[in-house]
């Protein structure tokens, strides 16, 4: 995968809808920051945000901050927007995070609640890192959470349920991994690469929790803004074609250093 420049990256994020305008609708992204402010804890995607965030317009500046979505609190149906240029900037970021990840040499796990979309992206990811001479933690072995089994496929961990590997917003994936290191007197990771509340709950547990986020899961940026995760990146997490995902990975990758070409 050639590595495309900032701006061809950007072009190619408008294009395929990763970023610009997205198929998430207005509606949708509203709904969903209400439903945070008003307390639903399905939507703080296992981050502790307490009475901290009750007024769902201050939600929306967050995300206009640091999503680009409309800041027009009037704006109230039809099109919403994700901001490439914030979305390269979060890539930069975390490509600096994992650059002192390979530095350290450190323990990273890796885990996803949308496999459709980034499970290439996490498994390059966690490919290039073990290359450099990190440790992909290994998660315990039969770990079950909401009615299903938490594993790895491709080094990056998953709910799986049904014979499918689910997508969901859940931290109990993400809690049975880390009590069961736990238990198992095995350390906690140095570092985390995930989404949904697989890495809000790591970020909350106190990790280095950095991650993906699409415009209508807010309580990541907020966990950003408020210094529980160190990085949210700007996106759609599910588009038509999980290939498009590969400039932004080739991207992110040599952006860290770890690029084969790098």
């Amino acid at each position: 995968m050639p590595i495309p420049s900032r701006a061809a990256l950007v072009d190619h994020l408008v294009r395929t809808r990763i970023a610009g305008d997205v198929a998430t609708p207005r509606d949708n992204n509203l709904s969903h920051y209400r439903r945070l402010a008003n307390g639903d804890r399905h939507y703080w995607l296992g981050l502790e945000l307490g009475d901290r965030w009750t007024d769902e317009q201050d939600v929306l500046a967050v995300m206009a901050e640091r999503c680009g979505v409309n800041d027009d609190p009037e704006h109230r149906t039809g099109q919403d927007t994700i901001d490439p240029e914030l979305t390269v900037d979060a890539l930069e970021r975390m490509a600096a995070r994992l650059r002192k990840a390979a530095a350290g040499k450190e323990r990273v796990l890796f885990a996803t609640g949308h496999p459709g979309g980034l499970l290439d992206v996490h498994r390059a990811t966690a490919a290039a890192l073990r290359s450099a001479g990190c440790e992909i933690v290994v998660i315990p072995g039969g770990l079950t959470a909401d009615e299903g089994y938490v594993f790895q496929f491709a080094d990056v961990a998953v709910l799986e349920r049904g014979a499918t590997l689910w997508h969901t917003h859940s931290p109990e994936p993400m809690k049975a991994i880390l009590d069961g290191l736990e238990r198992d007197g095995r350390p906690q990771p140095d570092l985390v690469v995930a989404d949904h509340g697989w890495a809000g709950f790591a970020g909350q547990r106190g990790l280095d929790s950095i991650g993906y986020a699409d415009c209508n899961d807010p309580a990541l940026f907020i966990g950003e803004s408020e210094g529980t995760l160190q990085v949210t990146v700007p996106l759609d997490d599910h588009v038509t074609d999980p290939r498009f995902y590969d400039p932004m990975t080739a991207y992110l990758l040599d952006s860290a250093g770890l690029s084969p070409a790098a």
